[in-house]
């Protein structure tokens, strides 16, 4: 079976953060049109990667087959409450064994943060869609990748291989934009 295409979906304050130092990502993150961009992409993803406390808050969000990191544990445990979900440890298990664990196949996989698990698909991502909230800036808060502030998150993404190509106005009367960075 090949590769699932890996594609991760973040929203980013002018100076890279996805959340604020509380981990709570504020209001001045939240558009309309970026979370109907953010629905429409995991609404065609086989499977949502994220950390414990990266929720999607969508109408079929229960639906969807998970992968939630974590940093204890064997490698791979079913959750007690959801048989879609699993906790999974990518420090005793590979993801790709991961995957085993669904008995459908997972084509499509959708990684929606924070930033340790957005940093760790970053030389695996085959599209990671970034969205920049206009005049919002989050001193202090939780950075999209562990490179930044050091760095900004195009220039982490440009380090591993990826290259902007799309650019798309979701929101032209608030200045909202998201950008298709792909790997060369």
């Amino acid at each position: 079976m090949p590769d699932p295409v890996i594609e991760g979906y973040a929203i980013v304050s002018e100076d890279g953060m996805l959340a604020d130092a509380a981990g709570v990502m504020p209001q001045g993150l939240v558009f309309e049109a970026d979370q109907r961009f953010f629905e429409r992409g995991l609404g065609a993803a086989d499977l949502v990667v994220h950390g414990r406390h990266s929720r999607e808050q969508q109408a079929r969000s229960a639906e969807r087959r998970r992968l939630i990191l974590t940093r204890r544990g064997p490698g791979l445990e079913q959750t007690s409450s959801e048989p879609q979900v699993f906790a999974w440890n990518p420090a005793a298990l590979a993801f790709e064994d991961a995957l085993e664990a669904f008995t459908a196949p997972v084509t499509r996989v959708g990684v929606i943060g924070g930033t340790d698990v957005f940093g760790l698909f970053l030389d695996r991502y085959d599209v990671f869609y970034l969205t920049r909230a206009p005049g919002v800036r989050l001193p202090g808060g939780r950075p999209v990748f562990p490179e930044v502030p050091a760095l900004t998150p195009e220039e982490v993404l440009a380090r591993h291989g990826m290259v902007a190509r799309e650019r798309e106005v979701l929101d032209a009367g608030k200045g909202v934009e998201v950008v298709a960075w792909r790997r060369e």
